[in-house]
């Protein structure tokens, strides 16, 4: 279900509001039309910005199962996709992957180490996993203001951290090593190289008799699969729900053909 609709939706209640308090005047139904205006505001910022969040979590409530015209399901929970097959249910799922430090900031025999590290954590998965990586050079003209100001919020996450009583050791390090990443970002540009943008997702199926148990065995998979590659890669991942997860599922068949697509797909 595309949080654009509900966003939209809540736009367009927004712009009624504000026309009936216009055209109404005072009285109760000129505030009821102010009210309208004012939620319908307020829902259509936060589907933009977190409809992620908010779709699955009304489906979920609403116990709402979407079905594609190729015979996938998408559960309330928007964590998985389904599809029976013969009798047997397939479900799968994808992770996101955030990279903090590119193989150009690592020595030679970081790499060696990195690579057989990732070796390791492979050869240590007992089923089928796909990994799957969209690149792109970055417009030069609007990325150093935004690194610089993601670099900013990173420093203030990380002396938050810092000054806890008791600080997390495991947070700690991934804020320290999204700083450095930032750091790396901003002497690149000063030298002149060109930014590179990547996306990268892992996707992981597995069967079942029933949907249930289909998509019990995926999570676990996923599950193993997020501690498997997050302690050998040193990277952060994140299962994808809602529409995230569509995006992914999308891009199995049709990739974003320009940079701007790519990442208007990922704000």
């Amino acid at each position: 279900m595309d949080t654009r609709l509900f966003a939209y939706g809540s736009a367009a209640l927004a712009l009624v509001g504000a026309v009936g308090s216009f055209v109404l005047g005072g009285g109760i139904f000129g505030m009821l039309s102010g009210l309208f205006c004012l939620f319908g505001a307020m829902g259509a910022v936060a589907f933009f910005k977190y409809g992620y969040i908010l779709v699955p979590f009304i489906t979920t409530r609403s116990n709402v199962v979407l079905v594609t015209d190729t015979g996938y399901e998408i559960p309330p929970s928007q964590e998985v996709i389904l599809k029976n097959m013969n009798g047997i249910y397939y479900a799968s799922m994808f992770l996101g992957v955030k990279v903090y430090e590119s193989a150009s900031e690592r020595g030679t025999d970081e790499n060696v180490v990195y690579t057989e590290y990732f070796e390791r954590a492979i050869s240590s998965v007992k089923y089928v996993t796909k990994f799957s990586m969209l690149v792109y050079v970055k417009d030069i003209t609007e990325y150093r203001k935004n690194i610089e100001t993601k670099h900013a919020e990173a420093q203030l996450r990380l002396a938050k951290e810092r000054e806890k009583a008791e600080p997390d050791v495991l947070r700690l390090d991934r804020y320290e090593r999204e700083v450095a990443m930032w750091d790396s970002q901003i002497n690149k540009l000063s030298q002149g190289i060109k930014p590179m943008g990547m996306v990268a997702y892992v996707m992981t199926t597995a069967t079942g008799v029933s949907k249930e148990a289909a998509a019990a065995a995926a999570k676990s998979q996923a599950n193993e699969l997020r501690s498997t590659l997050a302690n050998a890669l040193n990277v952060e991942i994140t299962n994808l729900k809602g529409d995230e997860m569509m995006r992914c599922f999308d891009w199995e068949h049709i990739i974003p053909p320009t940079q701007t697509d790519l990442e208007q797909a990922t704000m």
